[in-house]
């Protein structure tokens, strides 16, 4: 498969460029956060979205969606990231649309997705890393389960309408069998959500579930064997994650390069030294080569049953990682060649670096992807 995008990928992303340039860049962001926006986030922003067909993109077309792939949606989000767009999509459109596709529970949500009516939020990490390990308890009750434990940096957990939890409900915190994922309304009874601000300035959730009662239709699959739609759920949040840091590493690196053709010093234009271009062409090459790995990783995801699941892992650990290493240089850069300004409220250059931060540990950071190809490499 070739590394870049074909006609059609590439007018889905100059269109997504645009709107998104213009509905929601980074000032957006900036007046959200200082209006302390309880949210953190616009709905009447997501109801655009859906508008233009992006809600709906991995959604099948005979469910009301467009049916496409993880590559069209890493284009959208791949701009989300160059404005620092606060918005759901990666978590709804692309994390949950990936788990409930296929499953009964999708003809329950997708209508309310694809209409930009609904958000969803995952309540998978319990403890201060992304890791691997499930303890919160699903317990049969009747014809259904009872949810007890507790969730952390739900992203949208406070206000989102559709919460897809992990669960144990057999066997021990680290066993791959015994998981089940359940699709629960956010106004269940027994959940309550604290909000908390995040370094970027968007808002997540911790979640406790007291005795949350489901019935068995909130299964998203089957019982005891959810790790294939948790691993679904997380191959496409974290290439979709990756696309939006490159995003984030590409706004940066657009600052950074208009700086450097503008500022002046002693009568000439910095971007004319030498040291400072080595420095912008290593950032620009690092970018690239993260930009080849996310789009292998999206289009292996595409693939479907034509890819080996340990392939697609691989590939997925490999633009997480590269994608966070990228954003990284990218951010830090922008902070050095702006020299002071770089570090004040004023220029934009914080919120990408903050943006960075915590997108980097979403799903897994980089040392956690090192060490999953490590693993699977028989280290």
């Amino acid at each position: 498969m070739p590394l870049f995008l074909n006609d059609d990928q590439t007018t889905l992303r100059d269109a997504a460029r645009d709107f998104i340039a213009d509905a929601a860049p980074v000032s957006h962001l900036r007046s959200l956060r200082d209006a302390d926006d309880p949210a953190g986030f616009s709905r009447d922003l997501w109801r655009q979205f859906a508008e233009m067909g992006f809600t709906g993109m991995l959604v099948p077309e005979g469910a009301g969606g467009l049916g496409l792939g993880h590559v069209e949606a890493g284009a959208v989000l791949e701009e989300i990231g160059r404005n620092l767009s606060p918005s759901p999509f990666l978590t709804t459109a692309v994390a949950a649309v990936a788990a409930l596709k296929g499953t009964g529970a999708a003809e329950r949500w997708f209508p309310g997705i694809v209409a930009g009516e609904t958000v969803a939020a995952l309540a998978l990490d319990e403890g201060a890393k992304h890791r691997d390990a499930v303890t919160l308890k699903a317990e049969r009750s009747g014809n259904g389960f009872r949810l007890s434990g507790t969730k952390r940096f739900v992203a949208h957990g406070h206000v989102a309408d559709l919460l897809i939890v992990s669960a144990r409900t057999s066997g021990g915190p680290e066993d791959a069998d015994g998981v089940t994922l359940f699709a629960i309304p956010r106004d269940a009874a027994g959940l309550t959500a604290e909000a908390e601000r995040l370094a970027d300035s968007s808002v997540a959730a911790r979640l406790t579930l007291d005795g949350v009662a489901v019935d068995a239709d909130a299964v998203i699959g089957e019982p005891d064997v959810g790790r294939t739609v948790l691993d679904r759920l997380l191959r496409g949040a974290r290439a979709g994650a990756s696309a939006e840091l490159l995003g984030v590493g590409g706004g940066a690196m657009d600052m950074t390069l208009t700086y450097l053709k503008q500022r002046k010093q002693f009568g000439t234009v910095i971007g004319s030294y030498q040291a400072l271009q080595h420095r912008a062409a290593h950032l620009y090459a690092e970018l690239e080569v993260a930009r080849a790995a996310v789009l292998k990783a999206q289009q292996l995801l595409d693939a479907g049953s034509d890819a080996a699941d340990d392939m697609v892992d691989g590939a997925v650990s490999v633009a997480k990682a590269q994608a966070s290493e990228a954003a990284a240089l990218s951010v830090q850069e922008a902070v050095q060649m702006h020299g002071g300004i770089g570090m004040t409220d004023e220029y934009d250059v914080g919120f990408f670096m903050k943006r960075h931060r915590v997108l980097a540990e979403w799903f897994g950071d980089a040392n956690y992807h090192a060490d999953r190809l490590a693993r699977a490499a028989g280290y």
